[in-house]
């Protein structure tokens, strides 16, 4: 017998659901309450280091953005128009190839660069991948 249940309630202003899947390839039920809260209890060294990891990238960018703007990005543009928003998302793709040529030559070339190590192509990544969803959302500067 399968049987689904879906519930959504609030906790502190925040909705949040459970769904259980019950007797679904002979399990008893899978319960997933707030994400968040099971991550958290689960796995709470994973979950605090990737906290911290993101705020890192927070900071990061704000320097970042503190040097260069963000003109650097949609290539002195609005991002008013699909052309505008193309152009600053393959100005993205490049210094996220070159990344990814780093990475490359650092793990499967066991080249170690002297200027950047890989946390720096991580984290440069991750920046560029976030950036080029605000840009594609046309929010990016602003």
């Amino acid at each position: 017998m399968n049987k689904k249940v879906k519930i959504i309630k609030e906790i502190d202003g925040k909705t949040v659901g459970r769904m259980d899947v019950i007797g679904q390839n002979g399990n008893d039920g899978l319960h997933y309450d707030d994400p968040v809260t099971f991550i958290e209890n689960k796995y709470p060294e994973t979950s605090k280091m990737f906290q911290d990891f993101q705020f890192s990238q927070w900071e990061l960018f704000c320097k970042k953005q503190k040097d260069y703007g963000p003109k650097n990005i949609s290539v002195g543009t609005n991002l008013e128009t699909d052309e505008e928003v193309k152009l600053a998302l393959t100005g993205l793709w490049f210094r996220m190839n070159d990344k990814m040529q780093r990475f490359q030559q650092i793990v499967m070339n066991n080249q170690e660069p002297e200027n950047e190590s890989l946390m720096d192509t991580f984290m440069d990544l991750a920046n560029y991948a976030i950036i080029a969803r605000l840009v594609q959302e046309q929010v990016w500067g602003k």
